[in-house]
């Protein structure tokens, strides 16, 4: 298979790429787009045969599920048994955004898509071109990051060509993605409501939608992975460059390793580069903000330069960081004293 690339206009979408990216879609084929999130790799969520190739692309195993990408709350409704007033008051405050929402299937939703559980995952992506391609091919899709299983996701076109070329249809390119990390995750079969996989959208921005004590607390990012994911994101390991990748919890702590010759530092607050050897590649992202939409660039980026070694300071605990956290514990391993 030839993977193809097409560039398309993030503002004004050509009709004629849609249609040629929808006619793939139709007859089961695979195309990577971009979201507000992450570049993900579509197929007919309603294709049970079309989403094994997904699966299958990636190398994804089969208990983990996919989130489902639709058109707007009207096309969302078709695909679950039970719409809430809280999932309603959600989605017009969160949608079109990085908000998924777990809730009850209907027998549309094949059981592949959601590791044979009776719950999907739903999100309105925020490109136009994702809602163009969703609206033409008339079937919600399945979507997860346009990568390999476990590995980096990818923010621009460049990085799933590198990661999916050959196994996949066509990429839509349409630049870079504007927030760079996945969406979050909330349950609403769970009583209370929980978030399952941390995200743009924060615990506190969820609260003011529900009454006192309808929303778990903030899960705390440490805490262990399940045996069997209800949710994307959930693994133990992920998001994980080829590059051995190791963290620390201080800045402090990065002047005490050992470097190797050829290696690279993520760190999130500004170091003293003096105390560092000369030849250690340095990314900083003091911003949180800044931090998520970089994230995997910059992960990329030190992956891309053949070094032996990343070491990645911890940002700090709490609030805007905790999804930036979330993903970078399951990229790396601790470095033992």
């Amino acid at each position: 298979m030839k993977t193809r690339v097409r560039a398309v206009d993030v503002d004004h979408p050509e009709p004629e790429i849609i249609e040629e990216a929808a006619a793939i879609l139709s007859q089961g084929g695979l195309v990577a787009f971009a979201t507000e999130t992450v570049y993900g790799l579509g197929a007919d969520a309603t294709n049970a045969e079309a989403v094994g190739r997904i699966f299958e692309a990636k190398g994804r195993p089969s208990f983990n599920p996919l989130i489902v990408h639709v058109e707007g709350v009207p096309h969302a409704r078709t695909f679950t048994t039970a719409w809430t007033e809280s999932a309603q008051r959600l989605a017009d405050r969160f949608w079109p955004g990085p908000l998924t929402l777990i809730v009850p299937k209907t027998p549309a939703i094949p059981a592949i898509v959601t590791a044979g559980g009776p719950s999907v995952g739903l999100r309105v992506p925020a490109p136009k071109v994702a809602r163009a391609l969703i609206a033409r091919v008339g079937a919600p899709l399945a979507a997860p990051s346009a990568n390999r299983s476990n590995r980096i996701s990818p923010t621009c076109a460049e990085h799933v060509l590198a990661d999916l070329d050959g196994r996949i249809d066509l990429i839509l390119d349409s630049g870079p993605t504007t927030v760079g990390l996945e969406s979050t995750v909330l349950d609403l079969t769970s009583a209370p409501a929980r978030i399952l996989r941390p995200g743009p959208i924060g615990w506190h921005d969820l609260a003011p939608f529900f009454k006192e004590g309808d929303l778990a607390g903030p899960t705390s990012p440490e805490a262990p992975p399940p045996d069997r994911p209800s949710s994307p994101g959930m693994l133990a390991v992920h998001y994980a460059p080829r590059t051995r990748a190791l963290r620390v919890e201080s800045v402090r702590d990065v002047f005490d390793v050992a470097w190797p010759e050829r290696a690279g530092v993520l760190a999130f607050e500004r170091l003293d580069r003096d105390r560092l050897p000369e030849h250690v590649v340095v990314i900083e992202h003091p911003d949180p903000i800044g931090a998520a939409q970089n994230l995997y660039a910059s992960l990329h980026a030190l992956d891309a330069q053949g070094l032996d070694l990343i070491v990645v300071a911890m940002p700090p605990a709490g609030g805007a960081w905790d999804a930036v956290r979330d993903r970078l514990r399951r990229a790396t391993t601790p470095l033992e004293a």
